[in-house]
């Protein structure tokens, strides 16, 4: 029959460093990999994000007023 050996105290504190530390080698190897956008990019793209975000929220907006005007011409016929 063989034995498993359970690690306790200060094994179980060691080799959950190494593997913490050795996480945070392959993070720093990868992080060498990343292709990075231009900036002109980020901002061309942040334009756009920002002006559809406005635009849907004038949308909703309108929507809100529409509805709220039909509600309350059907409430006060009622």
């Amino acid at each position: 029959m063989s034995r498993v050996r359970v690690l306790q105290g200060a094994d179980y504190e060691i080799l959950k460093m190494e593997k913490i530390i050795q996480y945070f080698k392959g993070v720093k190897s990868e992080w060498g990999k990343i292709t990075w956008p231009e900036r002109k990019q980020v901002i061309a793209q942040t334009v756009i994000v920002l002006v559809i975000v406005i635009a849907f929220t004038i949308y909703t907006y309108g929507l809100d007023i529409l509805y709220m005007g039909l509600v309350n011409i059907f409430h006060l016929k009622a």
